[in-house]
């Protein structure tokens, strides 16, 4: 079959997952998972909150089955959300499992997807909502992310985070939705966890018919057939692999570690992209002093690479706590 040459060439498992539900002791439960995670060879970051889980993580198949098992025990987790794919080599350099105040950072207090959420929409069923006149479609997602790929037709809110989107919305709450009956409003981003509170969010401010695609891009790209879709470009993910594209194969985008941008092919032969110092998109933004700290910084992570250990500052991806989906 050609799965199991897949999988040879690709040998390691990456599960992105979420979960909104009520966990009482964060701390109590960071522990167990954090060790559990190490024991099985596991890498990438798990966010625990009061709200629920979210995190990317990866290492081998049946390691990850294992974590899996452990966090769908967990309170109310039954009904994990995960998103499966594979990758050449290990996308993350440490494990981490931090306890936050929200699992996607929105900052609207009260607000709560497991008690009002927008309608799912399943992959298959997604281009002929957001291809009807009577629907606008906005991304949710951050304008580094946007500017790799989208759907058709979609609004860019140019956020520069997730917790820009309230603000956004409200301030073009107007133009968008108008004073009459407001149109269907379909909202998409990267694995469905920004989709789940930005539909609430809306719910929340008076707009009932929304809807959200189910899974995400990450589902839509794997279950939708590059022939029939209505997705332009690469999807930015939050690991090593930087894009992917249908099939969740890898993309053709690298990683700027000055800017945590993704960089395309042509902005790689541009004069101002220097591998780990800068790109297009960030020379203008840092100073001499910090390329020169950045260029230390890449030197030492070429040296550890060589030396096959991973360096302490490696990925600057897995900083990011508002877009592992």
């Amino acid at each position: 079959m050609h799965v199991p040459h897949r999988e040879s060439v690709t040998p390691v498992c990456v599960a992105a997952l979420y979960r909104f539900t009520r966990f009482e002791d964060c701390a109590g439960l960071r522990t167990p998972l954090e060790r559990l995670c190490r024991e099985q060879g596991i890498r990438g970051t798990l966010l625990l909150a009061a709200e629920g889980i979210n995190g990317t993580i990866a290492g081998p198949p049946e390691g990850i089955a294992k974590v899996l098992e452990h966090i769908r025990a967990l309170p109310d987790c039954a009904d994990l959300d995960v998103k499966l794919s594979r990758a050449s080599a290990m996308p993350f350099h440490r494990m981490k499992v931090r306890i936050k105040r929200e699992i996607v950072t929105m900052g609207e207090p009260g607000l709560d997807p497991r008690t009002s959420v927008g309608t799912y929409v399943e992959p298959q069923d997604w281009n002929a909502l957001i291809s009807a006149p009577d629907t606008i479609v906005i991304d949710t997602r951050n304008d580094y992310e946007v500017a790799v790929g989208t759907f058709e037709g979609a609004i860019d809110p140019k956020t520069a985070s997730f917790r820009d989107f309230p603000e956004w919305f409200r301030r073009q709450r107007e133009k968008l939705v108008g004073t009459g009956k407001p149109p269907k409003v379909a909202m998409f981003c990267t694995g469905g966890i920004r989709c789940e509170k930005s539909t609430a969010f809306l719910k929340q401010e008076g707009i009932e018919e929304v809807y959200h695609l189910k899974g995400g891009i990450l589902k839509y790209l794997e279950t939708v057939p590059e022939e029939r879709s209505l997705w332009q470009g690469e999807c930015f993910v939050f690991d090593q692999r930087v894009t992917i594209g249908h099939g969740l194969v890898q993309g053709s985008h690298a990683l700027c570690h000055a800017c945590r941008r993704p960089v395309s092919t042509q902005d790689r032969n541009s004069p101002l992209y220097e591998p780990g110092a800068s790109c297009p998109a960030c020379h203008s933004e840092r100073t001499d002093e910090q390329r020169a700290s950045y260029r230390e910084r890449h030197r030492q992570e070429m040296l550890a690479a060589a030396q096959g250990r991973a360096h302490v500052g490696a990925s600057m991806l897995e900083q990011a706590d508002d877009g592992t989906g």
